[in-house]
């Protein structure tokens, strides 16, 4: 129902627009879905189709001006000297044997003539697919000479062959192939085609280097988001230096925060633990009446609260990211809530992953949902798959659940849901402290309805 109220919106939209401005948005949509999303693959894009657009222009206007041109000035030139020796051999019939005519060809015209008395033209054979030659040759014959004729342009690669019909037979006409056409015309292409894939190289591995530097410093940024220790270097252009430069120093302020949070955090939990210890000893000297017990549960409490505000506040910073167990780490989890009297069904898992994460922060985001799962509901089911880029972590159970609008709301800290249920801590920490943990890693975690009639809470780990 969503998918769809979007794409009516959506359809909406592009209907209330002006149809040039809604046809170039769909255009843009479609060769966009086209592109490659990748920064190297779209600025080999960027240098490779100018270059191609240039050479392409560059051998039509070639093909077009210079080659087909050149072409039918050599086939007219040759066509002329075939229209002369018939006019020769038609004026002159006193050169019964044609030796004359023969040998002026020959000397002259670097042509092999032969008077075939009584022949007739073979019949025409398949034209040539793609042949300038041909078409040009054929052209000129019929303007000039105007006769019956027959070529061969194919038969022999050096050699073309021309016959033309004479009132006494045929003249047959052999000439070589660079007389009527531009063979060595080829040799610029393959110049131009050569030195383009040369300089296309050359920048494919210039730009390789360029985008080098930028791939690092995404692969860095993701590293520091997980919560891993990373070493960086900036390198490259000077923009993507000083982007290096900022990220470290970013880096730094945040380590800087961070250090300074846990100090104070520090000092703050040790004041109040020294205070919560003379509570507990001048409570354990005094009678131990009913409202001494009230007292000391009440001390219990508030030193229960107390840690989980630090270790809030803290968020398992100085923990360092190593490969774990997956599997391991599920089946501990599993024992953890059993203890917690709740029933566990087996731990659903496709193989043995190993993640690089840091486990007691990840061991105690999991068991935040699990506890909370147990104590909301008398059944709990641990999963754990694969997906693209991530592995995510499903725990189940079938107690009452969260209505879907508060489901956000729980996340908060110190929020308590008075109908519903709430995380085990019973400070109003524990999903707060689950998602923080996730969200270190790179991952999250979110609430969705379950199987088994509860609620289904899913982990969401890059992989």
């Amino acid at each position: 129902m969503a998918g769809t109220g979007l794409l009516q919106r959506t359809a909406t939209r592009l209907a209330s627009l002006p149809r040039p401005r809604r046809m170039w948005r769909i255009v843009s949509r479609a060769i966009g879905d086209l592109l490659p999303k990748g920064l190297y693959a779209r600025s080999l894009i960027i240098i490779i189709a100018p270059v191609v657009l240039l050479q392409s222009v560059i051998a039509y206007t070639f093909m077009e001006r210079h080659w087909q041109l050149v072409t039918r000035r050599l086939s007219s030139a040759v066509t002329a000297d075939v229209a002369a020796l018939i006019d020769i051999y038609e004026s002159y019939p006193q050169d019964k044997d044609s030796e004359t005519l023969t040998r002026i060809a020959n000397d002259r015209l670097n042509l092999d003539v032969d008077i075939l008395k009584g022949a007739k033209l073979p019949p025409a054979g398949p034209r040539p697919f793609f042949s300038i030659l041909d078409e040009a040759l054929s052209e000129e014959i019929r303007r000039q000479i105007r006769r019956p004729y027959w070529i061969d342009t194919v038969g022999r690669s050096s050699l073309i062959e021309i016959r033309v019909a004479i009132p006494d037979g045929v003249m047959r006409v052999t000439a070589r192939r660079s007389m009527a056409y531009a063979s060595n015309s080829h040799i610029f292409l393959l110049w131009m085609s050569g030195s383009s894939l040369v300089l296309l190289g050359v920048a494919i591995l210039f730009l390789r280097n360029q985008i080098k530097p930028i791939l690092r410093l995404a692969a860095v940024a993701e590293s520091f988001g997980k919560g891993r220790e990373i070493e960086f270097r900036p390198r490259g252009a000077r923009e993507v230096r000083q982007a290096g430069h900022a990220f470290i120093e970013m880096k730094r302020r945040i380590e800087r925060a961070m250090e300074q949070r846990t100090t104070m955090l520090n000092g703050v939990s040790h004041d109040l633990r020294t205070i919560i210890t003379r509570f507990k000893l001048s409570l354990a000297l005094v009678e131990q009446t009913p409202e001494v017990e009230d007292l000391q549960r009440d001390v219990d409490e508030m030193s229960r609260m107390l840690e989980a505000y630090l270790a809030f506040a803290r968020g398992d910073s100085g923990e360092v990211a190593v490969p774990t167990d997956m599997r391991a780490l599920l089946e501990d989890l599993r024992t953890d809530v059993e203890r917690l009297g709740a029933h566990v069904e087996a731990v659903d898992l496709e193989d043995h992953p190993r993640l690089t994460l840091r486990p007691d922060a990840m061991r105690r985001c999991l068991f935040n949902l699990a506890a909370n799962a147990a104590r909301y509901g008398e059944t709990v089911a641990i999963t754990g798959r694969r997906e693209a880029r991530a592995f995510l972590v499903s725990i189940d159970d079938d107690g009452p659940g969260i209505p879907p609008d508060q489901r956000e709301e729980v996340f908060k800290p110190f929020v308590r849901l008075d109908d519903a249920r709430q995380d085990a801590g019973g400070s109003g920490l524990g999903l707060s402290i689950a998602r923080d943990i996730a969200r270190a890693h790179g991952g999250d975690v979110s609430l969705h309805d379950s199987p088994l009639g509860g609620l289904r809470a899913t982990v969401r780990i890059p992989a």
